[in-house]
C-alpha cells in the first residue's frame, strides 16, 4: 500500500505529538552524569596507561 505525502506528514505529526521531551533539569542531570562518568573513565585509563608504561620501562630498561 502506497502512502501519500499528505498522509505521511499527518502520521509524522501524530508521532511527534507522542514524544515526551525531557525537562531542563532532567537534561542537566543527564549531562552532568555523562561528564562525571567520562572523567572517571579518563582517570582510570590514565592510571592503567601509567602502570603499563612503567612496566614496559622496567622490561626494556629505559
Amino acid at each position: 500500500m502506497k502512502t501519500t505525502p499528505a498522509l505521511f506528514v499527518r502520521q509524522v505529526k501524530q508521532e511527534v505529538a507522542k514524544i515526551t521531551w525531557p525537562t531542563r533539569a532532567e537534561t542537566m542531570q543527564g549531562t552532568i552524569g555523562v561528564v562525571v562518568i567520562c572523567l572517571i573513565l579518563a582517570a582510570f585509563l590514565f592510571v592503567v596507561d601509567s602502570v603499563f608504561a612503567y612496566g614496559i620501562r622496567l622490561v626494556v630498561g629505559g
